[in-house]
């Protein structure tokens, strides 16, 4: 299913913990930096759509992809970056950049809203399962079982510069 993507698969990139939280004031409540090399991996090449927050957050373009803001604030502007006033108009974008690129995946890497507005019509899902149960005031939306199938998993202890042990999911949209 390509959904919003226009023929392109929408694929949702998070860090979830146990208990569902992504975030606590606008950042992420763990550092993980053995699952960062995952993510640019998986997302080096594509278009990135994001919120302002998230932007805010990781305070740069990401280099290698083409980095697209949803916000709301039409005086926002960042060098490296396409701003998009709505979900729609950043996947149009992002549609755009995946089909010169000769990619087929615009990858969603937060925040939670963009997440509750794209997962109904999400391809994949990429989950990195952070093992710990911080507070937070961001959460991922609930993984119903009934639409995704579980596709492998990696487990990965805690390395040196890691504040948990996590595990890698992938799931995919179950047909029907």
């Amino acid at each position: 299913m390509t959904g919003r993507g226009g023929g392109i698969g929408l694929v949702l990139v998070a860090a979830v913990a146990e208990n569902g939280v992504i975030g606590q004031d606008g950042r992420l409540p763990w550092r993980l930096r053995s699952d960062l090399k995952h993510f640019r991996d998986l997302t080096l090449g594509r278009p990135v759509v994001m919120g302002r927050k998230t932007y805010d957050a990781i305070g740069k373009p990401l280099a290698g992809r083409t980095n697209i803001v949803v916000t709301r604030d039409p005086a926002f502007a960042a060098d490296g970056v396409v701003t998009a006033p709505g979900l729609d108009a950043a996947l149009g974008a992002a549609r755009g950049d995946a089909l010169r690129r000769g990619v087929a995946e615009i990858m969603i890497i937060g925040g939670a809203d963009l997440y509750g507005q794209t997962i109904a019509c999400a391809a994949r899902l990429e989950i990195t399962r952070v093992h710990a149960s911080p507070p937070g005031d961001s959460v991922f939306p609930q993984i119903d079982p009934a639409c995704w199938r579980e596709l492998g998993r990696r487990e990965h202890p805690a390395g040196p510069d890691d504040d948990a042990a996590f595990t890698m999911l992938v799931y995919e949209r179950q047909s029907g």
